[in-house]
């Protein structure tokens, strides 16, 4: 068995958990593998296994079973641009704060890789947003787990988001910005800017615009067999466009279409994970003495 390791900026605190989990998979016999940025991570830290395994780039991750995400969900978020359309499994370590892609806790790394070696655990398909663009953008990683978003610049003036489903007009938003967002990102970026949750496996979009200055705008959900594109006007020459955490400036003259994606991140799950237990304990919900 295959397993590659994928990190960023550890702290030494963590070490000796990330010790722990290289130990776990060594000792069970697997190949241990770590990708560049997870290794020039190690090489800075105090850790003992500096330099004891090999490097692993995009061009040959088809040859790993099993990624581990050691870090926060930006960390897995990151991961899954790493694996592209190879479809690897992903199992998220979680030593960030909130957790909902990354659910495994720091102190429960022996008992995850006990349940990983001895198959007890089960393969979720979680869809991807693709953007297509009439210019080449963000290197042919055009996919993102959580959301797409346009959005303006710095402190500019809002900008105003012509926004289309399969060629029908569906509204013009006078906003900061506007997000796409997956089932998987509907509590992220989306959330917050009042989107509703979607369930991981609904076959939905959230469409949610930031800071609308028409009040009586919403999010509105649609399918993900939509094609949803995109004009963009405003007093600034340049907008961003993000996917996920990587974002870059273009101009109004570039077309922007997103769709969901050929291929799909898939996460490990164990037998003990429960989406809706992850809601109520990071989002505080029945948070109330009386419940």
């Amino acid at each position: 068995m295959n397993i590659c390791i994928h990190g960023i900026n550890l702290q030494d605190e963590f070490i000796p958990y990330i010790e722990q989990l290289i130990t776990s998979i060594s000792d069970r016999g697997a190949r241990v593998f770590f990708t560049e940025t997870f290794n020039k991570s190690l090489l800075r830290s105090k850790s003992k296994f500096k330099n004891k395994f090999p490097v692993v780039d995009k061009n040959h991750a088809s040859e790993l079973n099993f990624m581990l995400s050691v870090g926060g969900d930006g960390t897995l978020l990151d991961t899954v641009t790493y694996i592209g359309s190879e479809e690897i499994p992903v199992l998220g370590i979680n030593t960030g704060r909130l957790g909902f892609l990354a659910t495994v806790a720091k102190g429960n790394i022996a008992a995850a890789m006990e349940d990983l070696f001895n198959g007890d655990f089960t393969i979720e398909s979680r869809a991807l947003v693709e953007m297509e663009a009439s210019r080449p953008v963000f290197n042919g990683a055009n996919f993102a787990l959580n959301e797409f978003t346009i959005h303006k610049r710095d402190t500019s003036s809002m900008i105003t988001v012509h926004t289309y489903i399969d060629g029908q007009y569906l509204n013009s938003y006078w906003a900061d910005g506007l997000i796409v967002a997956t089932p998987t990102g509907s509590t992220g970026y989306s959330l917050s800017c009042g989107g509703p949750l979607i369930t991981p496996g609904a076959r939905n979009f959230v469409i949610t615009p930031v800071s609308p200055h028409n009040l009586n705008v919403r999010p509105i959900v649609v399918s993900d067999e939509s094609e949803i594109s995109f004009r963009i006007e405003g007093r600034s020459e340049k907008f961003l466009i993000s996917l996920d955490s990587r974002s870059t400036a273009i101009d109004a003259s570039i077309e922007l279409k997103v769709r969901k994606a050929p291929f799909a991140a898939k996460l490990v799950k164990f037998s003990k994970y429960n989406y809706f237990d992850t809601l109520r304990q990071k989002l505080n919900w029945g948070f109330d003495m009386r419940n």
